[in-house]
């Protein structure tokens, strides 16, 4: 039961230290990586179907270039996103890793 309790310690030590370490509370780190997605997805969406609507005014045919162009932006915002999120969880990752090699030579 005690050493349940040291490591239960010694974690929460851990979480704050790196929280000082990193100078931004916890819900500023998120809404960040909420607006970095939310750009990330809307700016090639809107890209698209601005691209879309200036080739169906100025070439009109039987095709939505702007409907195939917003599809196209939203495939690859989301494309976008995912690169993003997955590089700031290799950066937790690798965070973790780093703050639990000393402890692991101990």
């Amino acid at each position: 039961m005690p050493k349940r309790f040291e490591e239960r310690v010694a974690r929460e030590e851990e979480r704050r230290l790196h929280g000082r370490r990193d100078n931004r509370p916890e819900l500023l780190r998120g809404l960040g990586m909420f607006g970095l997605v939310g750009w990330a997805v809307a700016v090639p969406l809107l890209a698209g179907a601005f691209l879309g609507l200036w080739i169906d005014l100025t070439h009109p045919g039987t095709r939505s270039w702007t409907l195939m162009l917003l599809v196209l932006g939203l495939v690859i915002g989301c494309m976008n996103a995912a690169y993003w999120v997955g590089r700031e969880r290799k950066a937790i990752l690798r965070d973790k890793e780093n703050r639990e090699k000393p402890r692991q030579e101990e």
